[in-house]
């Protein structure tokens, strides 16, 4: 590891940025690798967490998925660890103070590569995060292989790698600091150097006129030279992704925020849509970000070809839904009170239906109850009349709306 100089790298500048102080105060939640989430796309939902889990967070970095995991699974009463395997002793640290600063106990911290993965954290691990981390190997096909070894037979990866689309103008400009801000000179002089340049960038320049980069404006020194001095980078379209996975023995059971990667729900002229409900999950997905031009990351979710888990039905009556990332009861408030829920997906503007009750089936997603359960609240308490039939339809179309958004995933008691 001593002569890697992507290693170096996060020596000297540990990324993300993160203090560890700040953990007493808020906890950084994302994808892949919340709890639920997880369970909803690796297992079906039907994951146990009374069993033990054992995760792998492998190039974990400062600690983000890390410490999230950890934390969800404690406050879930799930038995089990995460181990945060890195390389960087800079970096590893921080996420050390992060976990002692949170108490967390259900963490063990690893020095190493993935190379080596199954010398030193050898599995069978239930789950794997891997963010960020491929991309920047010399082989990341063999290091997904490396991951893959070590994986659990029913188990699964939450993977992210860089999208070539929406990176449009980082490669250009990565070549032209290789050239004025070379590796040789001391890091601080390259940083200079490269901030120099951005003011210098002409209008015309694609790193300029991509408004989706920013890691270098809001991310510090750390953000900068992640994203334009980095010693080794890759980026990939949904095809190349697609091909890369499978070529591992793995398959893509959902990307993330699904509806950013469904074409047939981007587009919505007619004419151009039609035919689009047809295509597979990936065909959709390739369209969708060609049509976008928007993804400079892509999140999925993998298990192996041939685990045949499927997910959650949401027309089960003893289906669970949970909502994510925000608490239930404050997105329940931020819905329309009439009309479609409107925003932004993949930088498309997008209208998604909601139903008469979304607004009274949000607010009662405590993570505990069934949809049977949701409907029995409903009747008794506002609309005595409403069969299960018509409810279903509603919480069906509740569910393509915001399980498109990634803010509810389903799971089973």
């Amino acid at each position: 590891m001593a002569d890697d100089p992507v290693r170096a790298q996060y020596e000297a500048c540990p990324y993300p940025a993160r203090d560890p102080a700040e953990e007493r105060t808020r906890l950084v939640t994302g994808s892949p690798s919340d709890l639920w989430e997880l369970n909803h796309h690796v297992f079906g939902g039907r994951r146990d967490l009374t069993r033990p889990l054992r995760a792998l967070v492998a190039g974990g970095g400062t600690g983000d998925a890390t410490i999230m995991l950890a934390q969800q699974i404690t406050d879930a009463g799930t038995p089990g660890e995460v181990v945060h395997l890195e390389p960087s002793d800079a970096s590893r640290a921080v996420a050390e103070e992060c976990a002692a600063v949170r108490g967390l106990t259900n963490v063990r911290f690893l020095a190493g590569t993935i190379e080596v993965v199954a010398e030193i954290a050898p599995g069978p691990w239930d789950y794997i995060d891997c963010c960020r981390v491929l991309h920047h190997l010399a082989d990341p096909l063999a290091g997904l292989a490396e991951l893959v070894s070590v994986l659990a037979p029913d188990g699964g990866i939450g993977l992210m790698v860089y999208g070539a689309l929406g990176r449009t103008g980082v490669y250009p400009l990565q070549a032209l600091l290789r050239r004025l801000a070379p590796e040789t000179q001391p890091l601080p002089a390259r940083i200079a150097t490269a901030r120099r340049v951005l003011a210098a960038l002409p209008a015309s320049n694609w790193f300029r006129r991509n408004p989706l980069l920013g890691d270098h404006l809001a991310g510090g020194d750390a953000g900068l030279v992640d994203l334009l001095l980095h010693a080794r980078d890759h980026a990939y379209t949904v095809s190349e992704l697609a091909a890369w996975v499978s070529g591992a023995g793995l398959r893509i059971t959902t990307f993330i925020e699904p509806l950013a990667y469904d074409a047939a729900r981007l587009i919505v002229d007619p004419l151009l849509a039609k035919g689009l409900d047809g295509l597979d999950m990936e065909a959709r997905a390739t369209l969708a970000e060609q049509f976008a031009g928007s993804h400079k990351q892509h999140t999925v979710y993998l298990v192996r070809a041939g685990n045949s888990v499927a997910p959650p039905d949401p027309a089960d009556p003893d289906i669970v839904p949970v909502i994510r990332g925000i608490a239930a009861v404050d997105l329940a408030a931020a819905l329309p009170k009439s009309g479609p829920l409107r925003g932004s997906v993949a930088g498309i503007a997008v209208a998604l239906p909601l139903p008469p009750l979304a607004r009274a089936i949000v607010e009662r997603c405590d993570g505990r109850r069934s949809v049977s359960a949701i409907h029995a609240d409903i009747r008794a308490s506002l609309r005595p009349e409403l069969e299960f039939a018509a409810f279903t339809r509603q919480f069906g179309e509740l569910w393509v709306a915001l399980g498109g958004v990634n803010r509810m995933v389903l799971h089973y008691r």
